[in-house]
């Protein structure tokens, strides 16, 4: 019973979740499209790519896999080369969605600590090819894993579920491979995130700092400064993003970790009993609900994302009012 209610749990978050990530992470696609929420158009790729790729996170790991899983466990889907597939697809997908997140914050870490090469990096041409190459890299990356995988069962001719080839634990090329794949995507993303933010503070505390003293001697201390904070808005989106990130994916890196030191394996079961199999799902859990937390950042922290939020979300309304009005006049009593 203990353990039926902790599945229960699984069967219920990640339908929650997706019922969320999708709409939310549609609407950002659609409303970042329009251009009219004052960002520029450097800012603007990179928001779009991280709602496309966390829109992507929600159907391919959470539907495909997750709830596919818990609700269809012999469907289609767990036929060895659909589930090769999947993984391959899921592992690609939230390596790119973390990345993304990283070239975001290291072009604000460009924006506001290199004032030289802001004028050259923080261009929309830039950030469309940062965003090709951090897509291509990590597909080409995780196309290797479709091959890791290897029948549980044979039925009637057809292979079924995804078991890892023994081979993937012995050979020292596929282990190579694991701990790049691994660092890459848990401990390095949290290095760079960390030391681009931790610069981007310093430089702001300088800088505020000077321009307080220069200001104060030359126009009084009440005089507003326009500059800043016309980048208030910015570092507030980019640290908003930055700190949902680190907190959501800590539980994540913390099992990394612990499997990694303690040499245990990952969990493909559901043993509940287990607190390795919890750490770990915990974990997956926080992670994947990152794919849903950045529409809500945007509403609270942009003044204009909200208002044209508020007008898609009016706007059925409006509409049927509006047609209404020409049917009342087109047919009065």
């Amino acid at each position: 019973m203990h353990a039926t209610a902790k599945g229960l749990v699984f069967g219920i978050y990640y339908p929650i979740l997706a019922a969320i990530g999708v709409p939310a992470n549609l609407a950002v696609v659609v409303i970042l499209s329009r251009g009219r929420c004052g960002l520029s158009r450097c800012i603007t790729s990179y928001l779009m790519s991280m709602a496309v790729t966390d829109l992507l996170v929600i159907i391919t790991v959470v539907i495909l896999n997750r709830i596919a899983a818990i609700y269809f466990p012999n469907s289609f889907l767990s036929i060895t080369p659909v589930c090769s597939l999947r993984s391959a697809l899921s592992f690609a997908i939230i390596d790119c969605s973390v990345w993304v997140t990283i070239a975001f914050t290291f072009d604000r870490f460009m924006a506001i600590c290199c004032q030289k090469l802001k004028v050259k990096y923080c261009t929309e041409k830039t950030a469309t090819w940062v965003i090709v190459i951090v897509a291509t890299v990590n597909c080409l990356k995780n196309t290797f894993r479709y091959f890791i995988y290897e029948p549980l069962y044979i039925i009637n001719d057809i292979p079924w579920f995804c078991d890892v080839k023994l081979i993937f634990y012995t050979s020292p090329v596929w282990t190579a491979y694991d701990w790049i794949r691994s660092i890459s995507t848990a401990c390095l993303p949290f290095i760079l995130i960390l030391l681009f933010n931790a610069l981007t503070v310093r430089h702001i505390l300088v800088a505020s700092r000077a321009r307080r003293r220069l200001r104060a001697h030359s126009n009084g201390e009440n005089q507003s400064d326009p500059e800043m904070e016309s980048r208030r808005k910015s570092i507030i989106l980019l640290f908003c993003i930055s700190g949902s990130f680190i907190l959501l994916y800590l539980p994540f890196l913390i099992n990394f970790l612990y499997v990694r030191i303690a040499k245990l394996n990952y969990f493909s079961g559901s043993n509940f009993n287990q607190s390795n199999f919890i750490l770990q799902e915990v974990g997956f859990m926080l992670q994947l609900l990152s794919s849903c937390v950045n529409p809500f950042i945007y509403a609270g922290t942009q003044r204009k994302f909200r208002e044209e939020l508020k007008n898609g979300v009016t706007y059925p309304l409006r509409l049927i009012v509006t047609l209404f009005s020409k049917w009342k006049k087109c047919n009065p009593t």
